[in-house]
This record gives structure tokens, C-alpha cells and sequence, in this order.
């Protein structure tokens, strides 16, 4: 029987070798909406998602997607709820040797036993969701920023998922673009009747789509809420990101020895 939240992590703890990036994150993705996990470049936004599609096993914690804790299921299992899941990547991700209509055909010919014939009409389905029918003969490398963007997002749902990730689906896009793929986001989720997460820095552009926003630092929520209660706060790092403050709890230094001993050892070198 399915819960009211599509995704539930549970006091999620990973490290890279000595480097721990999730320090204890907990935090529930409702199913139909729009969540937002925001911070800073190198949180560990990206190595979450990772956990939720399980690359990534947890040193400690839970991930569970659809009722099933993700690192516990054997491969087949995983792979099955792989398939129920879509993923547009940072840098969009398309195959650069195939064209646009070969690129959204792919997951389809892999994953199911369509005929061509339906396949061709989903492709073409997908894309003019996207409002980019009209380039399936393309190859990839002849789009722009803007335009590839959106066909890695029809290819994100070209399977009917009901979980689409996205890994800064905002970065470097210039303001119309961006405002296109925030809307094409917004859209998309509630036409298909999907759950979407959305990984970004970009606060004001997000803001504008999603339902509720979790913010990241030091490896752990140190915030959450709707928009227009983030935008209200005055927890010290929402501030200091809604705002764009130089000074606050984000440093600009990574943490590191004095610099006096640093210069000390290398003279002495």
C-alpha cells in the first residue's frame, strides 16, 4: 500500500574515504509535489540523489523510495525501481553521437518490448511536451544550452516515471531558458501526476516552482519549509543564501591549517 511520501531518508550518514559529506540528513518527498533541495556548491546535494538511486550505499541511515529501502534490495529489485525512476543530469547527458529522436528512444527500446511504430509515437509525444518535436531529426551536438536541457528532460520522462530527479537543471542557462525548463519542471509534474526533486543553488528560480524546500549545510537540513517561509526566515545560512551574503555561515575559506604554518613548512621544505 502505498504512503503519502514517495521518498523517507532516515538520519543518512556517507562519507567519501575520510570525508564525511551526509552528517545525519532526514527529510520526506510527498508524492505529486515539487521539492527543492538547496545549498551550496559541494553539500552533497548530488551525492544524495545518488543514495536515492542507489549508487551510494549509506554508512548509516535509511533511504527508502516507495516503501523499499533502496540499499537493501538485490539487483533485480533495484534495477526495477530504477526504471520507475527519471534522471536529468547536471550537464544534461545526452548521447552525442546519436540524434535527439535516437537519444529519447533509447531507454525505451532498452526497458520494454514496444514496436517501433509506438515507440516513434512516444518519442514524438515526448518531445513535443517539451514544446521540441520539431527538432527530432537533430543531432544533439547542432542544439543549444536551452534546447538540450529540454530534451534531457523528455528523456527524464520518457519512460512514465514516478519519481524525476534533477541535478542543477538550471546551471549556466541564460534567464529565458531557465525560466522555460522552471515552468516545463512545474508543468510536466502535475500533468503526469509524477514527484519531482529538484538539486540547485539557484534559489530564485526554484522558488517560483516548487511546493517545499530543503536547505543543506554542514551535511545536514538545516532548514526546510514552503517558499514563502524561507523567504521570511531568519535562520542565519537561509539568510545568508536567499540574500547572497558574502559574511555568514558558508565561509569562504575551506577549512584548513593556518596559513602561517602552511608558509612556515614550505620554507623550511
Amino acid at each position: 500500500m502505498s504512503t503519502e511520501n514517495l521518498v523517507e531518508i532516515d538520519n543518512l550518514h556517507f562519507s567519501y574515504n575520510s570525508n564525511p559529506v551526509l552528517k545525519g540528513i532526514n527529510l520526506a518527498i510527498p508524492r505529486g509535489k515539487v521539492v527543492a533541495i538547496l545549498g551550496a556548491s559541494g553539500c552533497g546535494k548530488t551525492t544524495l540523489l545518488r543514495h536515492i538511486g542507489g549508487q551510494l550505499t549509506p554508512k548509516s541511515g535509511s533511504v527508502k523510495v516507495d516503501g523499499k529501502v533502496v540499499h537493501e534490495l538485490d539487483d533485480e529489485a533495484l534495477y526495477k525501481l530504477r526504471r520507475q525512476m527519471g534522471m536529468m543530469f547536471q550537464a544534461g547527458g545526452l548521447f552525442s553521437d546519436l540524434s535527439v529522436f535516437e537519444n529519447l528512444a533509447f531507454p525505451m527500446r532498452e526497458h520494454t518490448h514496444l514496436s517501433e511504430s509506438m515507440i516513434r509515437d512516444l518519442v514524438l509525444m515526448k518531445l513535443h511536451a517539451v514544446g521540441l518535436r520539431g527538432v527530432h531529426g537533430f543531432r544533439t551536438d547542432d542544439l543549444s544550452g536551452g534546447m538540450s536541457r529540454r530534451v534531457a528532460l523528455a528523456r527524464a520522462i520518457a519512460l512514465d516515471p514516478m519519481l524525476v530527479m534533477y541535478d542543477e537543471p538550471f546551471a549556466g542557462l541564460d534567464p529565458i531558458s531557465l525560466s522555460v525548463i522552471a515552468n516545463l519542471i512545474r508543468r510536466l509534474n502535475d500533468a503526469l501526476g509524477i514527484t519531482s526533486i529538484v538539486v540547485t543553488y539557484d534559489m530564485a528560480e526554484s522558488f517560483k516552482v516548487v511546493d517545499y524546500v530543503y536547505f543543506i549545510s554542514e551535511g545536514v537540513i538545516v532548514a526546510s519549509g514552503t517558499p514563502a517561509e524561507m523567504l521570511a526566515s531568519d535562520h542565519p545560512f537561509v539568510k545568508q543564501f536567499v540574500n547572497g551574503e558574502f559574511d555568514g555561515p558558508v565561509s569562504f575559506h575551506y577549512p584548513a591549517q593556518p596559513i602561517t604554518q602552511d608558509l612556515s613548512l614550505a620554507s623550511r621544505a
